[in-house]
Parts: structure tokens; sequence; C-alpha cells
């Protein structure tokens, strides 16, 4: 890790005080404790990821500076060897992607790319990708009905549903997002078939938002917390959980609130329960990111605190293979505030309660 305490004690100070919000009587007194293993080699921020089969992948990455190349950053994370080793770049670089996993392929879609030389490096594009870790191979897919980045996919069944995100107005030209580009947070929900290579539209999210959290629990897909309106982290974060039911292509009732509104989080679905860590959160007053740890339990519909996080950040990723929760680099600080030290090279590991 470097040498950055002094630029993020304070977060660690402000996000304590926040853990206080949660009720004493929903705190899990777990002696589980964070195992800190080998560091991501080259440490970003607004990455896409996933765990599976015994290993972790950290895709793309956010660039310094608003006309540089987004990273195309592929890495492999071995958990039997505690080792990285990096792969094949992706054919589009591009950050705030929307990652799942089918039949031990990884699905890529959407994000913020570059597509000319030193233009905008937020333009949302619509490409899809499945990536085969056993060749190393990328291999285009049907683009997206909607371009987008900052959403998210989950897989139930032999479908992936891609859910939320940002992008221009309807009819608008797509055109590089900014803090001054007119543009709003989505509640679109598509599904595409891997079997048919074919996209279909389903039941639009009733909140639409952007940086959200999503896992899946009896089938069912939970989106949890995220950004409302614009993409950047002066919009409105929010703190709403919602169901929706693949099978009927329905949107239940609202769930159990997050204890504090947060978007850009590292995720994961285990056991039942699905497991928020990190995040950031901007006011008026605050500009900060979270240590929180937390699980979401759909049946109770009641959220459970976990050991928070070693070190607050942000635009990380997280993913559950066995009974770990591995949670891996992001970004030290929130609201616009760059530099290439304040991007972690943390990768961390959590055990979890059996099913």
């Amino acid at each position: 890790m470097r040498s950055v305490k002094g630029r993020w004690l304070w977060g660690v100070v402000f996000t304590s005080a926040l853990v206080a919000w949660v009720p004493a009587s929903r705190a899990q007194q777990s002696q589980s404790k964070w195992t800190k293993l080998a560091p991501l080699p080259e440490p970003a921020q607004e990455i896409g990821g996933i765990a599976a089969n015994g290993k972790v992948w950290v895709l793309g990455g956010l660039p310094i500076g608003n006309n540089s190349a987004p990273k195309g950053l592929v890495e492999e994370y071995d958990i039997a060897t505690n080792t990285w080793t990096k792969k094949n770049k992706m054919p589009l670089p591009a950050h705030h992607l929307a990652v799942t996993e089918y039949k031990g392929k990884l699905y890529v879609f959407g994000g913020g790319a570059q597509l000319e030389p030193n233009g905008p490096n937020w333009v949302p594009i619509n490409n899809a990708w499945e990536y085969d870790p056993a060749t190393d191979h990328w291999k285009a897919l049907a683009p997206m009905p909607t371009a987008r980045g900052a959403a998210n996919a989950a897989t139930v069944g032999d479908k992936i549903y891609v859910i939320g995100g940002a992008s221009v107005h309807p009819g608008q030209k797509i055109i590089g997002l900014s803090a001054q580009t007119p543009h709003r947070a989505l509640g679109t929900n598509e599904m595409y078939d891997p079997a048919t290579n074919a996209w279909q539209e389903r039941s639009s999210m009733p909140t639409s938002r952007n940086h959200a959290a999503i896992g899946v629990v009896n089938g069912k897909i939970y989106v949890l917390g995220g950004r409302l309106g614009a993409v950047f982290v002066n919009a409105s974060p929010t703190d709403v959980v919602e169901e929706y039911d693949p099978a009927a292509d329905s949107w239940g009732f609202a769930k159990a609130k997050m204890s504090m509104p947060r978007s850009g989080t590292a995720y994961g679905s285990y056991g039942g329960r699905i497991y928020v860590a990190g995040g950031e959160y901007l006011d008026n007053q605050i500009v900060g990111t979270y240590r929180s740890v937390e699980a979401f339990d759909p049946v109770a519909n009641e959220w459970t605190q976990l050991p928070s996080l070693t070190i607050p950040r942000h635009g990380l990723v997280g993913g559950i293979t066995g009974n770990r929760f591995y949670v891996i680099s992001g970004h030290l600080q929130s609201g616009n505030i760059y530099g290439d030290p304040l991007d972690s090279d943390e990768t961390d590991a959590l055990d979890l309660p059996a099913k």
C-alpha cells in the first residue's frame, strides 16, 4: 500500500462515525477479520470485476485527467497461489463496466470510453464482450440496445440482465459526459441471451440510478444504493434497495434501506446474503469514502454489520468465491480528487459464515 495515511485518516474517523448509525441490534458479532493479500500490480479506480472458480478478475479503469485514455487493464488473481497475472487488454479500454460470469466466461457491458485520440474519456458505449479466461480471448457480442456506463449486470438461470447506469437524455447525440453535460441516471433493464446473442427489453427499475451494487438471491435480483441523477459524485447518493423478479418481469416493493446512502461500492452474493463494502458520499459539508461493510438478507429483510475495511475507498471491485469476500483496489478519496497515489493497490479477503 502506498503511503497516503495523511490523506485518508479523516475518512476513517468520518466513516467510523457513520457506522454508529447502524442499530446495535443489527450488528453482527463476528470474529472474522480482513486478511491482506498480494497487492494489485496496477492500482486503479472505477474498475469492473468478479470472482468465480478460485479466481478474481479486475478489468478496465478510470484514467487520471479528462482527456487521458481509459485503462484496458485485465488482471487475474489466483486464490490458490496468492498471485496476480496480467492478461490480454480489453479490445476497447473502458471504465465503469458492468460485469458478470456465466459458465466460466466473463461478460462485460458498456462503460465509459474514449472514442477519439485526446477526446473525452466518458463517452457512454453499448459494447458487449465475452472474455474466456481459459484462452485469454475476447469476443465481441451483439451490442446493448442502450449505450450506458456505471450499470450493473447479473446472471439468473441462462440469462443476463444489465440494469441502470447513466447516459445522455433520450434522443440526444452520444457525447462525453461531464459535470457540465446534461445527462441522466437510467432505470433501463435489458436482458441478454448468450444462446442466441440477442437482447430483449424488460421492465424498467423504479428508481433510476447508477454506481449501484447488485446481487442475486433465490432467483431474484436486488439493486442496492447507487447514485441518482448524474453519473458524477455531485449527484445524490441513495440508500434504496429494490427487488426484481426475472421470472415475472416485475419489481416488488422496496426493501429495507441501507444504513447510509452510498455509491461506488464493492459487492457479492453468498449464502442467501448480499455483501456490500466501501463506497463514497458527498454533500455540501462532507467529501468522503467509507470503511463500512454490511450484509443484506432479503428473506429477513434486514442488514447486519461486518468488520470494516482496513482502508476506506470507492470505485473498487468485490467478488465472492468459496466462502471469502474479496475486495480489491479503488480510490482513497472522493469528489473528483485525483492522483495516482490515491489509487489503492489493496487486496483483502473476509471469511464469511457458512451457508
